[in-house]
């Protein structure tokens, strides 16, 4: 599995998320350690995207 790389701490990663994609959630950027297939899944269908291209864009922000 890959697993995400960030350029800023998750707090700042999830906030610009939810300014790029408004229909966002608190409830959908929350992110418990350990769990980033379960994050991916809720953004995947959120975002419309692959978790490759998430990732991607995540490591981006």
């Amino acid at each position: 599995m890959n697993t995400m790389k960030l350029r800023k701490s998750w707090k700042e990663t999830a906030s610009n998320l939810k300014q790029q994609f408004t229909n966002l959630t608190d409830e959908d950027i929350y992110f418990p350690n350990g769990k980033e297939d379960e994050i991916m899944g809720r953004l995947k269908g959120k975002i419309g995207s692959t978790k490759e291209k998430l990732r991607k864009l995540i490591s981006k922000l």
